[in-house]
């Protein structure tokens, strides 16, 4: 993965409204993509077309990589970094919604995929580097790969499931069950953001989460 000083000086010069860094996959990116669409079988020449449908995206802690009123461009697959789904309730607070994290996808999927303005935004909790493909290629990913129906189905299956589960963990269990819950199951990078956006997530106040971290174990 890029470290520290590699990633100052390709922000450095690169645009802040658009952060791509270059479309030609480096081994490490390749290696991460092909991870995460293992299920996916190519040959060499499909593997070769396949990764240079993606571009490398960087964002710096803090910046906005979908705002809401936008059309998310991209579907994407974390390489580095923590971001947040979030809306703004009617008194301009972070509701989140969930996160992203190394190894997973990031995106604003429904406008992604239906190219409506975004209800929420995308924000880079920490500094971000993204593999993204854009719409159409992705698209044609379905239609010239028919194992990507199968992951297709999966994917979003999974999504559904997820929200599911959390819809019911907030409405049947105390804001201690749900800190448990959560710390036990969540990657190591969800556990040094900060915490007001852990707290929203799971529907608590700040003060709440800051109790619970200091005398709760699990």
């Amino acid at each position: 993965m890029p470290n520290a000083i590699w990633y100052k000086l390709m922000r450095s010069w690169q645009p802040k409204h658009d952060a791509y860094l270059y479309s030609i996959m480096d081994v490490a990116h390749s290696d991460w993509l092909k991870s995460f669409f293992k299920d996916i079988h190519f040959s060499g020449q499909q593997e070769e077309l396949f990764l240079k449908l993606w571009k490398v995206h960087a964002y710096a802690q803090n910046e906005l990589i979908t705002q809401a009123g936008s059309i998310e461009r991209y579907f994407y697959v974390v390489v580095e970094g923590v971001q947040a789904i979030y809306l703004l309730n009617k008194n301009g607070e972070k509701v989140v919604l969930g996160f992203s994290y190394p190894g997973s996808p990031s995106g604003v999927f429904d406008s992604f995929i239906h190219q409506k303005p975004a209800d929420t935004f995308l924000e880079a909790l920490k500094p971000t580097i993204l593999l993204g493909i854009s719409r159409n290629d992705y698209l044609s990913l379905f239609d010239n790969h028919p194992d990507f129906y199968k992951w297709g189905y999966l994917f979003f299956q999974e999504i559904l499931f997820g929200r599911l589960f959390r819809e019911v963990e907030l409405l049947t269990l105390s804001a201690k069950e749900r800190y448990v819950a959560f710390m036990k199951r969540c990657p190591e990078e969800l556990k040094v953001i900060p915490q007001k956006y852990l707290a929203s997530y799971l529907n608590m106040k700040p003060e709440t989460f800051s109790r619970l971290r200091r005398s709760v174990s699990y």
